[in-house]
């Protein structure tokens, strides 16, 4: 790849989909390595916790389908930049929260405002990038949201002894302002409408960078939705610990080992900076198979069923054990593996649906969002009930087994036809 390629446009406007992704996953887990604090000033238990981490997930499964829709019709720039207002306004105000009530309202919020993020920038990226590149770029867009992960508990932790959890919030939620400022003026919908890009640019892009519709299309839902169904499932058992992690592993060191807030913040970010390689790792080599091959079987689905299969063997120890030395390994292992499906699985819509993926990119996503209003609440009961942190994983152990059996239903190679 000449050196040309990536100063490119399309590259820049990678670059600002990585941001974003960071900034969307700082925003909705910094409640977690808050937790501790938020749970001793509103006097929560950690089944009013599990409610507030799932609150979330809603109407980010509500709006995954609707968001994409959105997207598709509309165009991403002012789609991702109103949902960016949104979720910004949610931080903050998550700063002024009083009670459970008003905790889970603005959670909700949040969950409003990104619901549309990733099926809108899957669509962005459908316009903007070669279809030999989506791995990479569904990889490593992905590996910053898990950057987002691995920074945000020591952000969190060092924020909240400078300007208290409240002030944490409001901070981060200022961040997000400045990124919502660049995207509205750098990114075009329509990468032939950018005037920064060249004809070489444009060469390598699906359909040369032009709409691939003169119309707004029309979603042919049911078909489109029984033909992502499959995907959409393998995505729930991926999803589930995902969220598991996200939501409840600062809590799990904080009390599970009797850390301090500082010391388990740095072995949650530990852990969660494997996920930053596997989310690369997986883009790449799903890429290079397909170049390889040309076989998407091979460079979707075999991919995907080796990170569920890495992600199983690697977490069955934490149940041998006690000691952090094998426990934190064995967590940074499993995410890893689990982060290696991110790639493949988001490239899958746009290899299916063509210019209906930001639709099919939410529904798949809405696999994903309906573990995050399930996960995080089985967690939270199961300490509550057992006193045992690391029981919950469990359903993790099953769910990524059967995750691996059920790929072979998804069919990345059948492209839909409208």
């Amino acid at each position: 790849m000449s050196k040309a390629r990536w100063i490119s446009p399309a590259r820049i406007v990678l670059g600002l989909l990585c941001v974003m992704y960071f900034i969307t996953y700082v925003d909705r887990v910094n409640v977690a390595t808050a937790a501790s604090e938020i749970r001793r000033d509103l006097a929560l238990s950690n089944t009013q916790l599990g409610f507030v981490f799932s609150a979330f997930a809603y109407p980010y499964l509500l709006f995954q389908v609707f968001g994409g829709w959105i997207g598709d019709r509309f165009g991403p720039r002012w789609t991702l930049f109103t949902c960016g207002l949104i979720w910004a306004a949610a931080t903050i105000l998550t700063g002024f929260a009083g009670s459970l009530t008003t905790l889970v309202m603005f959670r909700v919020m949040l969950g409003v405002g990104e619901g549309a993020t990733f099926p809108c920038a899957t669509r962005a990226m459908q316009s903007w990038t070669p279809p030999e590149e989506r791995g990479f770029a569904q990889g490593i867009t992905h590996a910053f949201s898990r950057f987002g992960n691995a920074l945000t508990p020591p952000i969190v932790a060092w924020l909240i002894a400078l300007v208290t959890w409240r002030g944490s919030f409001v901070v981060l939620g200022c961040c997000s302002l400045l990124w919502l400022v660049v995207w509205v003026w750098y990114f075009r919908d329509v990468p032939a409408g950018h005037p920064a890009m060249t004809a070489e640019d444009l060469a390598v892009l699906p359909n040369r960078g032009a709409p691939l519709a003169v119309v707004r299309p029309q979603v042919p839902w049911l078909r489109l939705s029984l033909r992502m169904m499959p995907v959409t499932i393998v995505y729930f058992c991926y999803g589930w610990t995902l969220w598991l992690y996200l939501n409840w592993l600062p809590s799990f060191f904080l009390h599970e080992y009797n850390l301090d807030l500082g010391h388990s913040a740095m072995f949650a970010s530990a852990v969660f900076s494997a996920g930053v390689a596997g989310d690369i790792a997986g883009g790449v080599v799903s890429d290079r198979i397909l170049k390889r091959t040309g076989d998407l079987q091979k460079a979707r689905r075999d991919v995907v069923i080796a990170g569920f299969l890495g992600s199983f063997i690697t977490l069955l120890p934490i149940f041998l054990t006690h000691d952090l030395r094998v426990i934190v390994p064995c967590l940074a292992a499993a995410l890893f593996s689990a982060e290696i499906v991110i790639g493949p699985m988001w490239s899958i819509p746009m290899d299916i649906a063509g210019k209906f993926s930001g639709t099919a990119a939410g529904l798949m996503n809405t696999g994903s969002a309906l573990a995050a209003i399930l996960s995080p609440l089985a967690f939270g009961y199961v300490a509550d009930v057992t006193g045992d942190w690391h029981l919950p994983f469990v359903g993790s152990v099953g769910l990524l087994l059967l995750g691996a059996a059920l790929s072979f239903t998804m069919h990345p190679e059948r492209a839909f036809v409208e």
